[in-house]
């Protein structure tokens, strides 16, 4: 029993989704993590924390942009 208790605790711990792996996620990850290292700088400049809603709505007007192309020609060039 404790057997089939392990491997159902380490199943759960480690699931297995294809797309934690796929390329959709991961860009999704790059750009989150660019969103809260937004957050941090704005929050520190203001003294507070402004809050993830606030600096995802912030960047996405000021950096979305710059940020996705200079990442797609970073990618391709690392294809090549």
């Amino acid at each position: 029993m404790s057997s089939t208790a392990s491997s159902v605790s380490s199943e759960a711990a480690e699931p297995d989704f294809p797309t934690l792996n796929s390329a959709l996620y991961r860009e999704f990850q790059a750009e989150r993590a660019e969103i809260l290292r937004h957050k941090w700088l704005e929050s520190e400049k203001q003294g507070c924390d402004i809050g993830f809603e606030h600096a995802l709505i912030a960047w996405v007007i000021r950096h979305r942009k710059s940020w996705r192309k200079h990442r797609a020609d970073k990618l391709a060039a690392a294809s090549c």
